[in-house]
């Protein structure tokens, strides 16, 4: 069966990284299999079991060259994926095949290796996230003082600059980072717990040595990295954690959604637009076109992940006592699919962020046809210290401000909100000085100082202590 026959993923074939496609693949899987059963080994060993060194030794020979062949025909024979590598692991390691996975279940291998796999996902998910954040501060920084029109219900309202703005996508991801650093922290191994998660498998082996039984637990969790083992469990973890693992992966799909939104709005206005590349083509009917498609790339992956989401929360809520098996298809679908799209989001994102193209002019101008209205509050109050009655003023502004409004929308003229209180008397001012009123920059307030603020006491701080983890360019498959 050729690749042309037969359904790919297209999370594989176009959006997800190679090296998050490694983590969740065979390899990774089954060669973790079997660095668990080496620190289940040496464990037990430690704790005076008759395990000798030249057995670990030819283990530890053996951790890499998975005999996929003898595992697959076994496999055909038993209908049981881990006895088959126990017993192709035994076929290379004839003298350490009676010694391994003793004592363990299934979900030694499974269970731990899941958390482990996620574990690697998360670090790569961090990492990816921390190189998307250096971006946006730096895109923040550099347009902190550009005004442009902000906007509350998509309608004009008052002015911000563009780097405040950016501040806002770099604020979510900040979140996002803080939630994903919180279950990394917190993420605990299985162990070796058994078939109902009693331990009773281990007592039978350390003749009811409780200490030296709880003791593997530690051992397991020291040698493969982890602070220590969940406390307590059924045969399996706690599908309590896939959930919290994929609901993160939501909540930045989420943030993804909502710069991609932005900057499809952004690109209709004609304001800023993410890279367009020299060849590309934006529509086969119209050659004019230039379609946000990484963005909306982005929207259409994290809309699965948040869909997506509900999986490991129904499997959690529906998983009955200590253990039953409708979690593992959906699991193998549910977790790796939310990992390999919000890969491919975030790649994408930095691709945008690291090219986006701003047009100031057309900034100006928008911002600009509407800082008239958003002026006459200081106008107003000029007006009243000159002796002027405020609520007579406000009605003469209000009323301008309609015809104003009336020229532009019905009549297609520019807006002329100035020239007619210039000519009303009330005001006592001309136009010449009303246009001292239309530098932007009087009317954005902190928001400057807010991206700086934002930037020096939290993202800063941050990128200077990972530094090591930036300098990420993302490469898009299409």
């Amino acid at each position: 069966m050729s690749d042309t026959d037969r359904y790919i993923s297209p999370l594989g074939e176009r959006y997800a990284s190679r090296e998050m496609q490694f983590i969740f693949s065979e390899d990774k899987k089954f060669r973790t299999w079997r660095r668990l059963w080496i620190a289940l080994a040496e464990s037990e060993k430690e704790l005076g079991l008759n395990i000798t060194d030249e057995q670990i030794e030819e283990l530890k020979a053996h951790k890499d060259d998975v005999n996929y062949e003898d595992a697959r025909e076994r496999e055909k024979k038993v209908r049981h994926d881990v006895m088959s590598h126990v017993y192709a692991y035994g076929l290379q390691c004839p003298n350490a095949k009676g010694i391994i996975h003793l004592g363990a279940t299934s979900c030694y291998v499974g269970d731990n290796t899941d958390i482990i796999i996620m574990t690697d996902g998360l670090k790569l998910i961090r990492k990816k996230l921390l190189n998307v954040m250096n971006e946006l501060a730096k895109f923040a920084d550099a347009n902190k003082n550009l005004p442009t029109l902000a906007f509350t219900h998509f309608q004009p309202a008052q002015p911000t600059t563009v780097g405040k703005r950016a501040a806002l996508w770099l604020q979510d991801l900040y979140l996002d980072y803080q939630d994903v650093t919180y279950i990394l922290d917190n993420m605990k191994l299985l162990g070796s717990k058994g078939t109902t998660g009693t331990q009773a498998s281990f007592m039978e082996l350390f003749d009811g040595d409780e200490e030296k039984v709880k003791k593997v637990d530690e051992l397991i969790a020291e040698k493969m990295g982890f602070s220590g083992c969940l406390p307590v469990s059924g045969q399996t973890y706690t599908r309590k954690i896939d959930t919290r693992v994929v609901n993160v992966l939501a909540g930045i799909a989420a943030s993804a959604t909502k710069f991609s939104n932005d900057i499809r709005l952004l690109q209709h206005l004609k304001e800023i637009e993410e890279p367009f590349e020299k060849n590309q083509i934006g529509s086969s009917a119209m050659a004019y076109k230039r379609n946000p498609m990484r963005s909306e790339r982005i929207a259409s992956l994290a809309r699965y992940v948040m869909v997506d989401a509900l999986n490991p929360a129904i499997t959690s809520a529906t998983q009955w006592f200590e253990r039953t098996l409708d979690d593992s298809a959906n699991k193998r679908l549910s977790v790796p699919e939310a990992f390999l799209a919000v890969d491919g989001i975030l790649d994408l994102y930095l691709n945008v962020v690291d090219g986006l193209v701003i047009y100031p002019k057309v900034i100006e101008k928008r911002l600009m046809s509407e800082l008239p209205f958003m002026a006459t509050e200081n106008i107003m109050m000029d007006a009243v210290k000159r002796g002027g009655d405020r609520q007579e003023l406000h009605e003469k502004i209000r009323v301008l401000s309609m015809e104003a409004g009336k020229n532009v929308k019905e009549k297609g003229l520019e807006n002329n909100l100035l020239e007619l209180i210039a000519a009303e008397p009330a005001f006592g001012v001309t136009f010449e000085e009303l246009k001292e009123h239309m530098d932007p920059h009087k009317y954005t307030g902190r928001a400057a100082s807010q991206v700086t603020d934002f930037l020096n006491e939290d993202i800063l701080p941050l990128l200077e202590a990972n530094k090591e983890e930036l300098g990420l360019s993302a490469e898009i498959n299409v």
